[in-house]
Protein backbone atom coordinates (compact mmCIF):
# COMPACT_ATOMS: atom_id res chain seq x y z
CA UNK A 1 0.00 0.00 0.00
CA UNK A 2 2.85 2.40 0.74
CA UNK A 3 4.13 1.98 -2.84
CA UNK A 4 0.70 2.73 -4.28
CA UNK A 5 0.33 5.81 -2.07
CA UNK A 6 3.83 7.00 -3.01
CA UNK A 7 3.06 6.59 -6.72
CA UNK A 8 -0.24 8.44 -6.48
CA UNK A 9 1.34 11.15 -4.33
CA UNK A 10 4.13 11.64 -6.88
CA UNK A 11 1.68 11.91 -9.77
CA UNK A 12 -0.52 14.43 -7.94
CA UNK A 13 2.46 16.55 -6.85
CA UNK A 14 4.08 16.52 -10.29
CA UNK A 15 0.96 17.44 -12.30
CA UNK A 16 1.38 20.87 -13.90
CA UNK A 17 -0.71 23.13 -16.08
CA UNK A 18 1.35 23.40 -19.25
CA UNK A 19 0.07 26.03 -21.65
CA UNK A 20 -0.25 24.70 -25.18
CA UNK A 21 2.29 27.22 -26.52
CA UNK A 22 4.89 25.52 -24.26
CA UNK A 23 4.23 22.12 -25.87
CA UNK A 24 6.68 20.81 -28.47
CA UNK A 25 4.35 19.56 -31.23
CA UNK A 26 5.05 15.84 -30.72
CA UNK A 27 1.91 13.71 -31.21
CA UNK A 28 0.39 11.63 -28.43
CA UNK A 29 -0.78 8.26 -29.73
CA UNK A 30 -4.58 8.13 -30.04
CA UNK A 31 -4.69 4.93 -27.98
CA UNK A 32 -3.15 6.80 -25.04
CA UNK A 33 -5.76 9.56 -25.31
CA UNK A 34 -8.40 6.81 -25.34
CA UNK A 35 -6.82 5.39 -22.16
CA UNK A 36 -7.07 8.81 -20.49
CA UNK A 37 -10.76 8.96 -21.37
CA UNK A 38 -11.32 5.46 -19.97
CA UNK A 39 -9.93 6.68 -16.64
CA UNK A 40 -12.01 9.87 -16.85
CA UNK A 41 -15.05 7.64 -17.09
CA UNK A 42 -14.33 6.39 -13.54
CA UNK A 43 -14.96 9.78 -11.93
CA UNK A 44 -17.42 9.84 -9.03
CA UNK A 45 -21.00 10.45 -10.07
CA UNK A 46 -24.19 10.82 -8.02
CA UNK A 47 -26.93 8.38 -9.07
CA UNK A 48 -24.72 7.11 -11.91
CA UNK A 49 -25.65 10.02 -14.15
CA UNK A 50 -22.12 10.05 -15.68
CA UNK A 51 -22.64 13.55 -17.09
CA UNK A 52 -19.25 13.94 -18.79
CA UNK A 53 -19.02 14.05 -22.57
CA UNK A 54 -15.85 14.44 -24.62
CA UNK A 55 -15.24 15.75 -28.14
CA UNK A 56 -11.70 14.84 -29.16
CA UNK A 57 -9.81 16.72 -31.86
CA UNK A 58 -6.72 14.84 -32.98
CA UNK A 59 -5.92 17.86 -35.13
CA UNK A 60 -6.07 20.82 -32.72
CA UNK A 61 -6.04 23.33 -35.59
CA UNK A 62 -9.55 22.19 -36.54
CA UNK A 63 -10.90 23.32 -33.18
CA UNK A 64 -8.67 26.38 -32.82
CA UNK A 65 -9.71 27.78 -36.20
CA UNK A 66 -13.37 27.33 -35.26
CA UNK A 67 -12.76 28.83 -31.81
CA UNK A 68 -11.15 31.94 -33.32
CA UNK A 69 -14.00 32.32 -35.81
CA UNK A 70 -16.56 32.04 -32.99
CA UNK A 71 -14.77 34.89 -31.25
CA UNK A 72 -14.79 36.98 -34.44
CA UNK A 73 -18.45 36.28 -35.23
CA UNK A 74 -19.64 36.98 -31.67
CA UNK A 75 -17.62 40.07 -30.80
CA UNK A 76 -18.77 43.57 -31.57
CA UNK A 77 -16.35 45.22 -34.04
CA UNK A 78 -15.50 47.90 -31.47
CA UNK A 79 -14.47 45.20 -28.97
CA UNK A 80 -12.70 42.87 -31.41
CA UNK A 81 -8.99 42.46 -30.66
CA UNK A 82 -6.87 40.97 -33.43
CA UNK A 83 -4.32 39.64 -30.90
CA UNK A 84 -7.07 37.65 -29.11
CA UNK A 85 -8.24 36.23 -32.43
CA UNK A 86 -4.67 35.23 -33.37
CA UNK A 87 -4.08 33.71 -29.93
CA UNK A 88 -7.20 31.55 -30.22
CA UNK A 89 -6.34 30.64 -33.83
CA UNK A 90 -2.82 29.49 -32.90
CA UNK A 91 -3.56 28.22 -29.36
CA UNK A 92 -3.15 24.57 -30.33
CA UNK A 93 -0.32 24.85 -32.85
CA UNK A 94 2.03 22.86 -30.61
CA UNK A 95 -0.60 20.65 -28.93
CA UNK A 96 -1.30 17.07 -29.94
CA UNK A 97 -5.01 16.79 -29.06
CA UNK A 98 -7.81 18.99 -27.80
CA UNK A 99 -10.66 17.58 -25.73
CA UNK A 100 -13.80 19.68 -25.34
CA UNK A 101 -15.35 18.51 -22.08
CA UNK A 102 -19.02 19.15 -21.44
CA UNK A 103 -21.63 18.34 -18.84
CA UNK A 104 -24.75 16.70 -20.23
CA UNK A 105 -27.53 17.30 -17.73
CA UNK A 106 -29.19 14.16 -16.43
CA UNK A 107 -32.84 13.57 -17.23
CA UNK A 108 -33.30 12.75 -13.54
CA UNK A 109 -33.30 16.46 -12.77
CA UNK A 110 -33.09 15.77 -9.05
CA UNK A 111 -29.30 15.88 -8.99
CA UNK A 112 -28.12 19.47 -8.40
CA UNK A 113 -26.36 21.07 -11.38
CA UNK A 114 -23.39 21.82 -9.13
CA UNK A 115 -22.93 18.08 -8.45
CA UNK A 116 -23.03 17.31 -12.16
CA UNK A 117 -20.44 20.01 -12.87
CA UNK A 118 -18.25 18.71 -10.03
CA UNK A 119 -18.47 15.18 -11.43
CA UNK A 120 -17.22 16.45 -14.79
CA UNK A 121 -14.44 18.37 -13.03
CA UNK A 122 -13.41 15.11 -11.38
CA UNK A 123 -13.37 13.42 -14.80
CA UNK A 124 -11.11 16.19 -16.08
CA UNK A 125 -8.82 15.76 -13.07
CA UNK A 126 -8.61 12.05 -13.89
CA UNK A 127 -7.47 13.03 -17.41
CA UNK A 128 -4.87 15.45 -16.05
CA UNK A 129 -3.46 12.99 -13.51
CA UNK A 130 -3.38 10.04 -15.87
CA UNK A 131 -1.75 12.23 -18.53
CA UNK A 132 0.95 13.12 -15.99
CA UNK A 133 1.48 9.42 -15.27
CA UNK A 134 2.11 8.87 -19.01
CA UNK A 135 4.45 11.88 -19.33
CA UNK A 136 1.85 13.86 -21.28
CA UNK A 137 1.53 17.60 -20.65
CA UNK A 138 -1.95 19.00 -20.13
CA UNK A 139 -3.78 22.30 -19.80
CA UNK A 140 -7.39 22.82 -18.71
CA UNK A 141 -8.68 26.04 -20.25
CA UNK A 142 -11.92 27.96 -19.78
CA UNK A 143 -10.72 30.99 -21.73
CA UNK A 144 -11.73 32.53 -25.00
CA UNK A 145 -15.24 31.51 -26.00
CA UNK A 146 -15.23 28.26 -23.99
CA UNK A 147 -17.86 29.32 -21.47
CA UNK A 148 -19.82 31.67 -23.74
CA UNK A 149 -23.27 30.89 -25.20
CA UNK A 150 -21.80 30.85 -28.72
CA UNK A 151 -19.62 27.84 -27.86
CA UNK A 152 -22.61 26.06 -26.38
CA UNK A 153 -24.53 26.72 -29.60
CA UNK A 154 -21.57 25.64 -31.74
CA UNK A 155 -21.43 22.35 -29.84
CA UNK A 156 -25.22 21.98 -30.11
CA UNK A 157 -25.60 21.48 -26.37
CA UNK A 158 -28.96 21.23 -24.68
CA UNK A 159 -30.39 24.09 -22.65
CA UNK A 160 -29.21 22.60 -19.35
CA UNK A 161 -25.83 21.33 -20.64
CA UNK A 162 -22.57 23.22 -20.08
CA UNK A 163 -19.03 23.43 -21.38
CA UNK A 164 -16.70 22.66 -18.47
CA UNK A 165 -13.40 23.16 -20.22
CA UNK A 166 -11.05 22.65 -23.11
CA UNK A 167 -8.21 20.27 -22.35
CA UNK A 168 -5.04 20.55 -24.43
CA UNK A 169 -2.68 17.57 -24.50
CA UNK A 170 0.84 17.25 -25.82
CA UNK A 171 4.42 16.91 -24.78
CA UNK A 172 6.81 19.41 -23.28
CA UNK A 173 10.59 19.39 -23.26
CA UNK A 174 10.75 20.64 -19.68
CA UNK A 175 7.90 21.02 -17.20
CA UNK A 176 7.92 24.02 -14.86
CA UNK A 177 8.38 23.50 -11.13
CA UNK A 178 5.30 23.49 -8.98
CA UNK A 179 4.56 25.70 -6.03
CA UNK A 180 1.91 26.55 -3.51
CA UNK A 181 1.65 30.11 -2.23
CA UNK A 182 -0.54 29.60 0.85
CA UNK A 183 0.83 27.35 3.60
CA UNK A 184 -1.27 24.22 4.13
CA UNK A 185 -1.81 24.99 7.81
CA UNK A 186 -3.70 28.15 6.81
CA UNK A 187 -6.13 26.03 4.81
CA UNK A 188 -6.98 23.47 7.48
CA UNK A 189 -9.02 23.75 10.65
CA UNK A 190 -8.92 20.68 12.88
CA UNK A 191 -11.94 20.31 15.16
Amino acid sequence: MDNIFATISNIIKSRRSIKPVMMNGKKVPDYQVQSLLELADWAPTHAYTEPWRFRVYSNPADFCNQHAELYKQNTEPANFVEAVYNNLFHQGDMASHVIITTMQRSELGKIPVSEEMEAVACAIQNILLSATALGIASFWSTGGMALKPAMKDFLQLGTDDHVVGVVYLGYVDEAPAGKRTIPLEKKITWL
